[in-house]
């Protein structure tokens, strides 16, 4: 597991409850940089979501940058946490990530609702999905 993922989930568990949690998510959405209006077209967006989600990604020196926007600010923050994880990776490092464990370890699980667990591994689908191409 990197130091990325390491410092959140030690920053997840500073925090007592889920009320707490929810207002640092929305605050990671708050520091996610927006798309420009010509990014948020529909070859970017994520179907599966409700919220409306795009996901743009560059690649530099065989990394690859993704870079993310919704329309809701939990959302927003889950986008913050996704990219938190994935962004800036190889896709060798981008395929050894276990998700579902960094998921279960944010307690996420228990805490979204269906339609944004959903909605999220549809943005993890994607991101995996790019890493193949």
């Amino acid at each position: 597991m990197n130091k990325e993922i390491k410092q959140l989930i030690e920053d997840f568990e500073l925090f007592d409850d889920w009320e707490e949690k929810y207002s640092y998510i929305i605050e990671l959405g708050k520091k996610l940089p927006k798309l420009k209006s010509d990014q948020k077209i529909d070859i970017n967006k994520v179907s599966g979501c409700v919220s409306q989600v795009w996901l743009i990604h560059k690649t530099i020196n065989d990394e690859l940058y993704f870079y993310a926007d919704s329309d809701a600010l939990i959302v927003k923050g889950l986008l913050a946490i996704v990219i938190k994880i994935y962004s800036g990776k190889t896709i060798e490092e981008i395929n050894q990530i276990d998700f579902m464990d960094i998921f279960e370890r944010l307690d996420l699980k228990n805490n979204l609702t269906p339609s944004r667990s959903n909605g999220l591994f549809s943005v993890i689908s994607k991101i995996l999905q790019i890493s193949k191409n």
